[in-house]
C-alpha cells in the first residue's frame, strides 16, 4: 500500500482549470465514493478550496494511476485538451513522506497563496469531516488527519506565522484601500455569507467602510451575517436592484455558475452614471463573469490578481514559515514510524500465539498417553519436559546465535525481557487482564 497526493493549486494551474476540476461542498460525499470504490483505492479525502483541489489516497501496488484517471473521468476532462497542454503538466503528485508533509504543510498554511493563512485548516477539518461521514477514512489516514490537525496547531502556537494579519480577504479590503484611498466614503457589496465574507466584513468595519450589503442566496444566513455587522441584508435574486448602489464588490459563494453577469454590470454602471465600480472575485469557480473585464469603468481582480499584493506582505512571515518547516520534517517522521509499524507483527501476539500452538500440541500427545496406559506421573512429566523445550527452544537457538556474534545489544534486551516484572508491573498486568 502507499499514501499518495495528488492535485493542482494556484502554483500550478491557471483559474480557468482550477474551476473545472474544483468541487462543490453537496457534491462531494458521492464523489468519495465513488472514488472509493475503485479498484485499488482503500482510503480517501478530497480537499477542493478557492485555490487547490487535492486527493489524499492510500493505494495498492499497481494503482497509483488510478485516482488521476478518476479526477479526469468525474470531470470529464480530455487529458489532451486542458488549456492546449496535457493535464499531467498542471498536477503534482507526492508519495509516502512527501504526501504525508505536503498535507501537514497544506494545514499549516505554509502552502497557500497566503502564506501561513488560517482558513485553510478549517476547510482541512470539513474534508476529513465529509470524508468520516461517507466512511472513506481507515485507521492510517484517520491517525495522519489527527496527527495533520496536531502539527497545524503548534505551527500556530509556537511560530509567528499567523502574527500579522493576512488573508485572502484581509488582501481584498487592502487593493479596495488602495484604489479607493478612504472606504469612509464607500458603500460595499458583500455577495455570499461564509467564512471568507466575514473576515472581509470584519476588515471592513475596521476600516470604517460607510454602507454594508450583505447578499446571499439563503435571505436567513445574509441577515445573520449582516446583523453583526450594522449591514444590511438582501437575497441573492435581488442583486439586479441593488447592484448600482455599489462603490466595491467582493464576491465568495459556492456557486457552480456567475451570479454576476455583464450585463446586470452594465445596467448597474448606466444607473451609477459610470462612476466606477471595484470587483474582486475570490470565488472558485468564479463568481462574477470573466467578461466583466471588458467593460468599461469596471475594474475586476480575480483571486490571482491579489497574489502581487500578498507578496508584498510575506516577508514578514519568512522566517516564522521556516521555523515551522522544521516542526513539520520532525512529525513526518513520527508519522511514518507509526505507520511502518503496522506491518511489523507483533512479537507479544506471535509469541502468545506460538505458545498456545505448542500448548494444545503437547496436551494432546499427553492425553494420547494417558489413553494409551501411561500413568497420570508419567504424562505429567511428559507435559512438563516437552512443553518447557518447545517454548525454550527458539529463544535459546537465538540467544547462543547472538553469543557467538557478538551481539552485545540483542543480549541486553534479552535480560530485560526476561527479567522478574517489578511487582506493580504485575498489578498493572493483572487489570488489564
Amino acid at each position: 500500500m502507499a499514501l499518495i497526493a495528488l492535485g493542482l493549486n494556484h502554483q500550478t494551474a491557471p483559474l480557468e482549470l482550477r474551476e473545472k476540476v474544483a468541487f462543490a461542498p453537496e457534491a462531494t460525499p458521492q464523489a468519495l465514493s465513488d472514488l472509493a470504490a475503485r479498484s485499488g483505492i482503500n482510503e480517501a479525502l478530497i480537499l477542493s478550496t478557492c485555490n487547490r483541489t487535492e486527493l489524499y489516497v492510500d493505494v495498492d501496488a499497481g494503482a497509483e494511476g488510478v485516482p488521476q484517471r478518476w479526477l479526469l473521468e468525474h470531470h470529464g476532462l480530455d487529458p489532451e485538451l486542458v488549456t492546449g497542454r496535457r493535464l499531467d503538466e498542471f498536477l503534482y503528485t507526492h508519495a509516502e513522506d512527501d504526501a504525508v508533509r505536503h498535507l501537514f504543510r497544506v494545514a499549516s498554511g505554509l502552502d497557500s497563496m497566503v502564506l501561513g493563512e488560517p482558513q485553510v485548516l478549517g476547510q482541512v477539518k470539513d474534508a476529513y469531516q465529509a470524508a468520516r461521514s461517507v466512511g472513506t477514512l481507515r485507521t492510517p489516514m484517520e491517525r495522519l488527519l489527527q496527527q495533520t490537525f496536531a502539527v497545524a496547531k503548534r505551527v500556530r502556537t509556537d511560530t509567528r506565522i499567523g502574527a500579522n494579519p493576512v488573508s485572502v480577504a484581509y488582501t481584498a479590503v487592502r487593493m479596495a484601500e488602495r484604489l479607493f484611498t478612504d472606504l469612509a466614503g464607500a458603500c460595499v457589496l458583500l455577495i455570499g455569507a461564509g467564512e471568507t465574507v466575514e473576515l472581509a466584513a470584519r476588515h471592513l468595519l475596521e476600516s470604517k467602510a460607510r454602507r454594508l450589503i450583505v447578499a446571499n442566496r439563503t435571505l436567513e444566513n445574509a441577515q445573520m451575517l449582516a446583523g453583526r455587522f450594522g449591514a444590511y441584508a438582501i437575497a441573492l435574486a435581488d442583486l439586479p436592484q441593488h447592484l448600482a448602489e455599489a462603490d466595491i464588490v467582493i464576491s465568495s459563494t459556492a456557486s457552480r455558475e456567475p451570479v454576476l453577469t455583464r450585463a446586470m454590470v452594465e445596467d448597474a454602471l448606466r444607473s451609477r452614471r459610470h462612476r466606477p465600480m471595484f470587483l474582486v472575485d475570490i470565488a472558485v469557480p468564479r463568481d462574477i463573469a470573466a467578461d466583466v473585464a471588458e467593460v468599461e469603468d469596471a475594474f475586476l481582480y480575480t483571486i490571482d490578481d491579489l497574489k502581487q499584493v500578498i507578496d508584498d506582505n510575506l516577508r514578514s512571515r519568512q522566517a516564522a514559515a521556516n521555523e515551522a518547516e522544521a516542526i513539520i520534517e520532525m512529525q513526518v517522521e513520527h508519522y511514518q514510524a507509526w505507520r511502518r509499524a503496522l506491518d511489523v507483527r507483533n512479537p507479544l501476539t506471535a509469541l502468545r500465539s506460538d505458545a498456545q500452538v505448542q500448548r494444545d500440541a503437547t496436551l494432546d500427545k499427553a492425553r494420547a498417553l494417558l489413553a494409551s496406559g501411561r500413568t497420570p506421573e508419567q504424562a505429567l512429566e511428559f507435559l512438563a519436559h516437552t512443553l518447557t523445550n518447545k517454548l525454550l527452544h527458539a529463544p535459546s537457538a537465538n540467544l547462543r546465535a547472538a553469543a557467538l556474534r557478538g551481539d552485545v545489544e540483542l543480549l541486553r534486551a534479552a535480560e530485560r525481557v526476561f527479567a522478574e516484572p517489578a511487582p506493580e508491573a504485575n498489578t498493572r498486568t493483572r487489570k488489564t487482564e
